[in-house]
């Protein structure tokens, strides 16, 4: 495998005038090396360009709009239903009232749920399909409401309202001083259940580089991915850690909820369980249907 040294330079050459924002190492499910970043020759280096690197061969397999595609449609679609400041305000008003739908439901209809989740035998009929999917869909979509209200709680706060004056100035990312490999090297010597993932580059000569991974015992709560984070100095050694098990429990709260929310944890058979509760509120409307056939029918005999 081409060393990411080796590919960063290169990458520097090909974009002189690029800021080299951060790196996706190679895995199984992404075997390419996954460059992100803000050239003046791509939309004016107002949109993030993704480069995929061979790993073997170290040529550019492919490019990319990062922001581009239906997937990245719809996540703006969800996180602000592309209306900016105004869209992200009314997701999380929305998210509160969503919250309030749910708890009268489970108010109104605590009876027959409880008689769901005590596993009773009078519960578990045919006649009672819609009441055994709505009582599983609302408590799915309560942890959902709750874990997404709580990440957009910013909002409601007056810092939201404030314009930052932030704006990003694409300046080329300077050569490192130091060898990557040598400091993978050493990172993992003093951290040896430490797995990087994500690589994000210093901006100026005395900069950091951040680098993200996971240990490996972490709980199967936190990510895979991005749960702990390795700093490096401007000379490649290490200068600060942020490990999931030893931030404060605010943040690691927050970590933790962003992890319910996205159904970021236990592997596949989570996010099959995800999935499965996610279209069970569309399968109320079918159920429901069919209950007001039913009734229809009964009342026209």
């Amino acid at each position: 495998m081409i060393s990411l040294d080796s590919i960063f330079n290169s990458t520097r050459q090909q974009y002189p005038r690029a800021q080299i924002s951060n790196c996706w190492l190679p895995s199984k499910e992404d075997p390419a090396y996954r460059f992100t970043i803000y050239d003046p020759s791509f939309k004016q280096a107002v949109a993030p360009l993704q480069l995929f690197v061979h790993p073997q061969t170290g040529k550019l397999l492919t490019s990319r709009d990062g922001k581009a595609g239906l997937l990245n449609w719809f996540s703006g679609l969800h996180r602000s239903f592309h209306l900016g400041k105004t869209g992200e305000w009314l997701l999380g008003f929305f998210g509160l009232l969503f919250i309030l739908n749910l708890l009268t439901g489970i108010a109104l209809f605590r009876k027959s749920m409880g008689a769901v989740l005590l596993f009773k035998k009078s519960a578990f009929q045919k006649n009672n399909l819609h009441q055994l999917i709505g009582t599983y869909a609302l408590l799915f979509n309560l942890l959902i409401a709750v874990t997404g209200t709580w990440m957009q709680r910013y909002v409601f706060k007056t810092s939201f309202y404030q314009s930052s004056g932030w704006k990003n100035v694409v300046k080329p990312t300077p050569a490192l001083a130091y060898n990557l490999a040598n400091a993978f090297g050493s990172v993992k010597q003093q951290h040896p259940g430490f797995t990087a993932t994500l690589v994000y580059f210093p901006q100026s000569p005395a900069g950091s580089t951040t680098i993200y991974g996971a240990r490996s015992n972490n709980s199967f709560i936190h990510s895979k991915t991005m749960a702990d984070y390795i700093g490096l100095d401007s000379t490649g050694k290490i200068s600060y850690t942020g490990f999931v098990t030893e931030i404060p429990a605010a943040d690691r709260y927050d970590i933790i909820n962003a992890q319910l929310h996205l159904g970021l944890y236990g592997g596949l058979p989570v996010k099959i369980v995800y999935s499965v509760l996610g279209l069970a509120g569309g399968l109320l409307s079918i159920t429901g249907f069919l209950m007001w056939r039913r009734r229809v029918s009964r009342k026209g005999v």
